[in-house]
Formats: structure tokens, C-alpha cells, sequence
């Protein structure tokens, strides 16, 4: 067959210079790398984004005094609104049919002590008890608190796993007290490990029942965040509406106004990320994308020489039957052979070095079928680009005056 037998010349061709070859090969392994490496980054932050808003539930939205903020005029602007209060909970309760459940949150940060040891600004939560079935929170130890805990506001704690380390390490920490703040909870749950993401640890937390958190804390001067649970996914979107209606009548907004408060999903909130990140990448790619390009010119440069210097060689092969597509080919398979090795090794280095990167902010993130695509895709395509200009070059030569070149 006529095509293994000009890669195994391409491949001759290629190992003949090893120094011109590495010098080209790491031209593409830099430009595949820095793209791979963007790429990576960004598809592994995204992926553990996604991860954390899983834990939402698709039937589960989100209404608080401010959500989104995009401009300082929007940050001025919402920052008059009036904070979301537990009548909003009434009202929601009361009056939204399509509406399962209704779970307000209030957030502060706290010392925790346990003994002698002790964790300084620890987000402490308060919420009711039906917050473990809106938000996915799996139980390792114990339970979460139960209505009973906050209508007669026992002071008890569901305790996220870094407490544990942090205070019981081989201990049994249920029926422990901490001291949270300047008030001592009995710890009645643990939460299963969920590790970091930005380098906060999602595990550093206490959650209190409301009732007790507003008698420590006082009612919060943001306002309540409500987790709201609709019936199925299918109602979702009525049941927003719904929920809308009987906010803007009940925090008396004028019709031609625009809410007073935020309204999201898990899936508005992915889609604002990916929108951003969709100019980010296209922004840091774009700048990356021109060592890619210098370095398909060094391939381009290099094929040159390497048609020039084989002038004679390819006269020869073109006087005993090699036809122009047989050299075509030839210096096409050269180009790619160094393009395709370069490509692979920028494929993996870049994704060592994102994860590395995504690492130092305590995040995970899995190979990116889309980077590794790209990575090939650029690396052929440098290849075929850069490469088919010196090839047709080649192709074209007289054998007469091949021949006679010195």
C-alpha cells in the first residue's frame, strides 16, 4: 500500500533531524499547552460549579434581596430593596398552591469552640427543618434538627465534616456541646464530606435551628434567603410566577415597577457562569491562539529548509515513478507527524497544569473531552494549514531541474 510506506518515510524524514524536529515540536507543544491549559481550567472550574448547584434540585429556586449583581449601578440600586422576612414565608405558604416547600435561611459567621480548641468565622446557618429535603445534604452521622427542635428551640447542631475532624477525630462526636459564638449547641447530626471549591471549604459549617439562631443572633440585617421547592419540574416555572405574584402584592411593589428581590435557579445561575466564561475563554484563547500560530510558522519555515535541502532526493524519486501526490503526501504526513506528537504532548501538559491550577483552589476536575478535542483538532490542523504550502512546493518541482540542483 502506498500510504504506510510515506509514513514510514515521513517518520525517516523527521528522526534524520532531531534537533530541527524538537525545536519544532516545542513550538506546538506550547501553543497546544496554553490553550489546553485554558480550556481545562475553565471546563474543571464549571464542572465543579455545576456540582455544587446539583445539590439544588431541579425543581428548587432561590428568592433573596439580592442574588445577581453584574454593574455598580445594579449594586446601587439593589442595595435600597427591603429585606425578605419570614411574613414572605407566610404569605408563600399561605397562598402558593403549586409551591411544595418553603425553607428560610439566615447566615453569619461565628467562632466555634470545642474545649480548648476552636475555629474562628465559621458560617453558621439557621434554617427550618425541612431545609434537608430542598437542599441535598447527605447525613453521615445522626440527623438533621426536626420541627419539634425549632418550635421549642433546642439549642441542637448539624455539624458539616471539618468540625468533626477539627473536634472529634476519632471520636463519636453526636451528644458533643460546642460553643458556638457565646452559646453552647448539642451536636445531634454530621453532614457526608463535600470538600472546597475556591478554596473555601463547603464543609466548615454549623446549621441551627431559625428559631434559636434569631434569638443569638437577631433577625438578619440582610434578610432571609428561601429555598423554595416547587411540586415537580414540570410546574416550575408556574410556580415562580406564583411565587412572584404573591411576593410583589405582599411587599406592596407598584405594577410598573420591577421586583424588589432576586429570583434564580440552578439553571439561571449556570447560565450566567457559562455566558462569562464563554467570553473569557474566548478572550484568553484568542490571546494564547497566537503562539499556536507562531508556531505553525515555524512548522511552515522548517518544511521549507527541508523541501530546499531535498531538492536532488525528491528529483530522484520523481524520475522512478513517484507521482505528485505521492509527494504531496509525504510532506503532509512530515508536517502532521510533528504537529500530532507536539499536539498529544500539549494535550496532557496542559491538563497536568490546570488541574494544578484548579487544584491551588481546592477544586477537582476531570480530563475535558472538549480540550482534548481542541488540542487535537489544533494540532492537525496546524499541520495541514502550515503544512500544505511547503508540500505543494514539493509536488511541484521540475525532475529535471531537482535533479541538477546543487
Amino acid at each position: 500500500m502506498v500510504t504506510p510506506s510515506l509514513a514510514a518515510i515521513a517518520l525517516k524524514a523527521v528522526l534524520a533531524h532531531k534537533l530541527r524536529s524538537g525545536l519544532t515540536l516545542l513550538g506546538i507543544v506550547i501553543g497546544v499547552t496554553s490553550v489546553m491549559t485554558i480550556i481545562s481550567a475553565l471546563e474543571g472550574m464549571t464542572q465543579s460549579i455545576e456540582r455544587d448547584l446539583s445539590r439544588l434540585g431541579p425543581s428548587t429556586f432561590i428568592v433573596q434581596r439580592i442574588a445577581i449583581i453584574t454593574s455598580d449601578e445594579m449594586f446601587y440600586e439593589k442595595i435600597k430593596r427591603k429585606p425578605v422576612t419570614l411574613s414572605a414565608v407566610e404569605a408563600i405558604t399561605e397562598r402558593a398552591d403549586l409551591v411544595e416547600k418553603v425553607s428560610p435561611r439566615a447566615m453569619n459567621r461565628a467562632s466555634v469552640k470545642y474545649k480548648d480548641q476552636s475555629l474562628r468565622r465559621v458560617f453558621v446557618a439557621g434554617t427550618t427543618a425541612n431545609y434537608i429535603d430542598i437542599i441535598d445534604f447527605d447525613v453521615a452521622q445522626g440527623r438533621f434538627h426536626s420541627p419539634e427542635d425549632d418550635k421549642y428551640r433546642r439549642p441542637v447542631c448539624f455539624v458539616g465534616d471539618a468540625i468533626r475532624e477539627e473536634f472529634f477525630a476519632g471520636v463519636d462526636p453526636l451528644g458533643k456541646t460546642l460553643k458556638v459564638g457565646s452559646a453552647k449547641y448539642t451536636v445531634i447530626g454530621v453532614a457526608n464530606k463535600m470538600g472546597s471549591s475556591f478554596g473555601q471549604n463547603r464543609d466548615a459549617f454549623v446549621i441551627i435551628p431559625l428559631s434559636i439562631y434569631s434569638q443569638q443572633f437577631g433577625a438578619p440585617r440582610r434578610g432571609l434567603t428561601l429555598m423554595i421547592k416547587a411540586y415537580s419540574i414540570d410546574v416550575l416555572d408556574d410556580a415562580m410566577d406564583q411565587t412572584r405574584m404573591i411576593l410583589r402584592a405582599h411587599r406592596q411593589v407598584p405594577f410598573n415597577k420591577g421586583d424588589d428581590f432576586d429570583m434564580v435557579t440552578a439553571d439561571s445561575i449556570l447560565e450566567m457562569l457559562n455566558t462569562f466564561t464563554r467570553i473569557l475563554r474566548f478572550g484568553l484563547v484568542g490571546i494564547s491562539s497566537i503562539s499556536v500560530v507562531v508556531g505553525g510558522i515555524v512548522v511552515m519555515n522548517i518544511m521549507m529548509v527541508s523541501v530546499t535541502e531535498r531538492t536532488r532526493e525528491i528529483g530522484i524519486r520523481r524520475s522512478i515513478g513517484a507521482r505528485k501526490q505521492h509527494l504531496l503526501l509525504q510532506f503532509l504526513f512530515e508536517s502532521l507527524i510533528l504537529t500530532l506528537s507536539g499536539g498529544i504532548i500539549g494535550i496532557v501538559a496542559g491538563f497536568l497544569i490546570a488541574q494544578a491550577l484548579v487544584g491551588m483552589m481546592e477544586m477537582e476536575m476531570e480530563p475535558s473531552m472538549l480540550a482534548i478535542v481542541a488540542g487535537l483538532g489544533i494540532s492537525t490542523g496546524i499541520g495541514l494549514i502550515f503544512g500544505i504550502y511547503p508540500a505543494m512546493r514539493a509536488a511541484k518541482l521540475d525532475p529535471i531541474k531537482a535533479l541538477s540542483y546543487e
